[in-house]
């Protein structure tokens, strides 16, 4: 993994080193390192030890609902998945999965039809869950919107749409593929930059990456579209689809309760596919916000189903490792940590349901742009979670391992 890192110096944070590497493997590979570097050493004090390595954390949470209740013995979860290193974190929303889908007959396109592909690309991106509540760009409602616009102007054809990727990502980018008359070809991109205008400004603290671009397609590149009711009702629903915040937390201040994130959108060849991933503290809010998501999907003859659902960590600021932990933090860096409940899903709700008795608390080194190519680390920091963490082990006390 080595060999694949490099190191630049972050726009925010002046001379402090950080390592980046393409995909999202970085920031598990930190803490399966220090886990292994723990269970290798024989000069390292530390109560007995249990490593729980799950599989799946990003795709679904597969291998902690996997594991049974019984299989442990440890009375306390040190859990190394916090982005923030003055963070202890002490609860996490719960999450599904939601999926429409449909399925219409295309129709054939005239040879003398002009296409168009429309990209909208560069938004920032990052984790749905703590990053939802930044007001950030979501690419596939963008799409959405320039093709809503610019459909009460002119009649033109959908053929393809493909938006978004990861379920847990904020979309950063969307293709849609039309087909329109080519004698409103330029005013039909005229009508697009003044739609884009009002965009980019509405996004230009949060997005200031964000752009479009309009590209010529030979006519073999697109045969068939949508039908024109067909295109209707699915430009609606994904504009009635819920994003970003649907409730803030009336218990803790400034954490977000519930909300959704339409991650992606793939239409076209006859199928139509609509995912998100909606989070909250509170199950019946959750699955509330699911039959919201659902009702649009159906204005368009959506069929929606759910998956992968997995609940939330309730915070317990009063238990005796998180007191531990944040007294070690104080004695060492002479700072009170942050002690909070985050948006994010964390394994520890699914531990906790079959381990009802853990005493759990999550933690880690600065990580930036989770979930996002732009995801990083930092070295220095990831020195002090180590030391934090080896301080920690020392102070657990022997029964407790």
């Amino acid at each position: 993994m080595t060999q694949n890192l490099r190191t630049y110096t972050s726009e925010q944070d002046e001379g402090l080193n950080w390592s980046r590497v393409t995909g999202y493997t970085l920031v598990i590979a930190i803490h399966v390192a220090a886990i292994l570097a723990l269970l290798a050493a024989t000069d390292i004090p530390h109560p007995a030890l249990e490593a729980l390595f799950t599989i799946d954390e990003e795709t679904g949470m597969t291998g902690a609902l996997g594991l049974q209740g019984g299989w442990l013995r440890g009375t306390i979860l040190l859990n190394l998945d916090t982005e923030d290193d003055d963070e202890l974190s002490i609860g996490c929303a719960g999450g599904i999965d939601v999926t429409a889908r449909g399925t219409y007959t295309p129709e054939p396109v005239a040879d003398d039809a002009q296409r168009v592909a429309l990209a909208v690309f560069g938004g920032s991106g990052g984790h749905s869950g703590m990053d939802i509540h930044k007001g950030i760009a979501n690419a596939n409602k963008v799409m959405n919107r320039l093709l809503l616009v610019t459909g009460e102007l002119f009649d033109f054809r959908v053929a393809t749409i493909e938006g978004g990727g990861l379920r847990n990502a904020l979309p950063r980018e969307s293709r849609a593929v039309l087909v329109l008359d080519p004698a409103d070809r330029d005013a039909w991109e005229s009508a697009v930059r003044a739609a884009w205008e009002e965009i980019a400004a509405e996004y230009a603290r949060t997005d200031g990456g964000l752009a479009y671009s309009i590209t010529d397609l030979p006519a073999e590149a697109v045969t068939e579209v949508l039908p024109e009711e067909v295109q209707e009702a699915l430009l609606m629903a994904i504009a009635a689809v819920p994003v970003g915040i649907h409730r803030m937390s009336p218990a803790m201040p400034g954490l977000v309760q519930t909300s959704n994130n339409l991650a992606r959108v793939q239409l076209g060849r006859g199928e139509v596919v609509l995912q998100c991933l909606t989070r909250s503290s509170v199950q019946s809010e959750k699955h509330d916000l699911v039959r919201t998501i659902a009702a649009a999907a159906g204005l368009a003859g959506l069929s929606t189903e759910t998956s992968g659902s997995y609940p939330g960590w309730e915070p317990r600021p009063d238990s005796p490792i998180v007191a531990l932990l944040r007294d070690i933090y104080e004695r060492r860096y002479q700072a009170s940590p942050r002690v909070q409940a985050c948006h994010a899903g964390l394994e520890c709700g699914i531990l906790g349901t079959n381990y009802p008795g853990l005493d759990m608390v999550s933690f880690g080194p600065n990580i930036r742009g989770a979930h996002s190519p732009d995801e990083c680390v930092q070295v220095s920091s990831v020195q002090k979670f180590w030391g934090y963490l080896l301080d920690i082990l020392q102070h657990i006390p022997a029964r407790h391992g």
